[in-house]
């Protein structure tokens, strides 16, 4: 049996075989282009799992929705805070992104503190809270997660929000996320 060998270089792979041959040892090479597209999707399922299972899980499959927003809306009239529903999932990096974002920026922090009370609305396929969605226009079927809903202190709901429009690069931009929250805290 003759040796196999494989180099991968830029976007071309070199494969060579020895042939033994009843004649004579020959040499004979084969040059393949590839693609690396499918290494990189590898490589980023990868990184993006990694990062995933570090990240803190804010989502509850098992919670009772309904009952923590209304929980909340009791709450909210007490405090004057408007309701700011994070929907998603832990399956969703970018949800869990966004909230490892604003819990770990003191400015964001304290502007959530100040004037939200902040809820993980889960969406998986464990729990898809269809009631509670299909109350507030199923926003996650055309916008797709996160999606922000916002509350007024009453309940009513006041807007909903794409996440897109807040990301910057692999993450989410500051000034986005400020002018967002400032733009839904109750009115004084």
């Amino acid at each position: 049996m003759g040796a196999f060998g494989l180099l991968l270089t830029g976007n071309l792979l070199f494969a060579q075989k020895e042939i033994k041959t009843a004649e004579a040892e020959k040499d004979k090479s084969l040059l393949v282009k590839t693609d690396n597209k499918e290494l990189d999707q590898e490589a980023k399922k990868k990184a993006a799992a990694e990062e995933k299972a570090k990240l803190p899980k804010p989502y509850d499959a098992k919670a009772d929705a309904e009952k923590d927003i209304q929980n909340l809306i009791a709450k909210a009239k007490k405090e004057k805070k408007n309701i700011m529903i994070q929907a998603g999932g832990n399956w969703c990096i970018w949800c869990l992104r966004f909230n490892q974002y604003v819990q770990t920026t003191p400015e964001l922090k304290k502007l959530i503190d100040d004037n939200y009370l902040y809820y993980h609305l889960n969406w998986s396929p464990d729990n898809k809270n269809e009631k509670i969605f299909a109350k507030y226009g199923n926003p996650g079927d055309k916008l797709g997660y996160p999606v922000f809903i916002v509350l007024d202190q009453n309940g009513k709901q006041i807007h909903t929000q794409d996440s897109a429009v807040l990301e910057d690069g692999k993450g989410y931009g500051l000034e986005k996320v400020k002018t967002f929250f400032n733009s839904w805290k109750p009115k004084s």
